[in-house]
């Protein structure tokens, strides 16, 4: 099968790709919360608890590049301790294709989506994650359950 169009109403779950609802309990953390925790808005805190919520917090690869490209010597640490207590989402064929889906089909509609953004959602989907952003207008996929996590102090 493939990838239900943006927008379609179908279940991501009807895809080849792996399982895709949405599962209580995961949720992967876009670059934009993983930045407020380590600046230590009150973002850190709801990030530091949600184990103790029940919910298990994933980062992908391409958010650990985000951070790491922007981290200054100092900071090192801290990151190395963040990533440590996240599991990893791993991006293969299958995500690969749903973002390049994604893109095209959004595309069609003269809509631009950055190549980033969709490799985190499809790392989201394919984990069966929420995704966690300051940024929802960025992930406009329907097959994707987003969570605002709106920036700042």
């Amino acid at each position: 099968m493939t990838t239900p169009p943006a927008g379609s109403g179908r279940s991501a779950t009807a895809t080849a790709a792996g399982p895709a609802e949405p599962r209580v309990g995961r949720l992967l953390l876009d670059s934009t919360v993983l930045i407020d925790a380590l600046r230590g808005t009150s973002v850190a805190a709801r990030v530091a608890g949600l184990r103790r919520a029940g919910t298990e917090p994933w980062v992908c690869a391409v958010s650990v590049e985000e951070i790491w490209r922007g981290l200054h010597e100092h900071e090192e640490a801290a990151v190395r301790r963040l990533f440590a207590g996240l599991r990893l989402a791993p991006l293969g064929v299958a995500e690969g294709a749903r973002a390049g889906t994604w893109r095209r089909q959004f595309a069609e509609r003269g809509v631009t989506l950055h190549q980033a953004d969709c490799l985190i959602a499809a790392a989201a989907v394919a984990v069966g994650a929420r995704l966690a952003t300051a940024n929802v207008g960025d992930f406009p996929m329907t097959d994707l359950a987003v969570e605002h996590w709106p920036s700042g102090p």
